[in-house]
């Protein structure tokens, strides 16, 4: 996965033709391709930061770690590619009907591979996981096939032209419908008696039991709420980068550095990591190339964790209980 592909036509390596260079042009040309590659970066990290928020949120809730989260950004890219090849929606009707199906498909992944589990030790959620995303994978290449397809795009394809300067259609469908659902997560979280239960759960289950809040119930819909911004985020990517059922592990990986470099369990430190990760991507890849950016990326990761393991937002981990 690699930014470039965000823009329509705004890839550094092919700039279109109206990028060139004009004397008559009142900004010069690197600035015009530095606003698309700032749109890129910001749609790229938004899409990486529904992915990463999706996963603290089932680490917190179950306590442990949903490694099929990666495979249901895949089956919501799917869901959308179905339905609308199936119904003719529109894909902005497509939205709450993917939100919807990923979130049951949450609470579905979590009855089967995670909650049974929860009084065994942590190696059998990790195999249990892995197992469901192994089902997830194949289900989707017997179901679909294995040749990647195109979901609709949210807005449509192509681009406006603002002041001179070619902003996709897409790109700017993820940053607004990547925004509205990031703010809408934290006033619920942070605004609400049913986030701040949410909030209480996933601190100590125990204690929240204690004081009469159901577990079980906001365990179910934290996880449900995982579900449906990992299917968004699927449907939202899965225009640019199409969607095939190999995937799952590159969008896992992804929401795994995002959640270690923003602190573990941390909301907020997994939406500015995500949004690091894009940002990064973008401008290394335009610099030096996809290959040099998946290198740095991944040194960056380890410089950055060899100095403060906890991760940048994270607590001290003697602190942990």
């Amino acid at each position: 996965m690699r930014s470039q592909c965000l823009g329509d036509g705004a890839s550094p390596q092919h700039a279109p033709a109206h990028l060139a260079a004009d004397p008559g042009q009142a900004r010069p040309p690197r600035t015009l391709i530095t606003f698309q590659l700032l749109l890129n970066a910001t749609a790229l990290g938004m899409a990486y930061a529904l992915v990463a928020l999706g996963f603290v949120l089932a680490l917190n809730a179950a306590g442990a770690v949903n490694f099929a989260h990666g495979d249901l950004v895949v089956l919501g890219g799917a869901v959308a590619v179905a339905a609308g090849q199936s119904t003719g929606l529109a894909a902005p009707l497509l939205l709450p009907l993917v939100a919807l199906t990923l979130g049951a498909a949450g609470i579905v992944a979590a009855r089967v591979a995670i909650l049974p589990l929860v009084a065994r030790p942590p190696e059998a959620t990790f195999v249990a996981t892995i197992a469901l995303a192994a089902i997830i994978e194949h289900g989707l290449t017997v179901g679909l096939g294995a040749a990647p397809r195109t979901a609709p795009a949210l807005t449509g394809s192509g681009s406006f032209d603002i002041a001179g300067v070619a902003l996709g259609r897409q790109p700017l469908a993820i940053v607004v419908v990547g925004s509205v659902l990031v703010a809408g997560v934290w006033f619920l979280l942070e605004r609400t008696q049913t986030g701040r239960r949410m909030r209480a759960v996933s601190s100590d289950r125990h204690m929240a039991r204690a004081v009469g809040i159901p577990v079980g119930r906001y365990i179910m819909l934290s996880l449900a709420l995982a579900g449906a911004l990992a299917g968004i985020a699927g449907f939202l990517l899965g225009h640019q980068f199409l969607v095939a059922p190999t995937q799952g592990a590159g969008h896992m990986l992804k929401a795994y550095i995002a959640v270690a470099l923003g602190g573990w369990g941390s909301v907020p430190g997994a939406l500015l990591g995500a949004l690091g990760i894009g940002f990064f991507e973008t401008f290394v890849s335009a610099g030096f190339g996809d290959a040099w950016a998946s290198a740095a990326l991944y040194v960056g990761v380890l410089v950055v964790l060899a100095f403060r393991p906890q991760g940048l937002f994270g607590e001290p981990v003697g602190r942990r209980a």
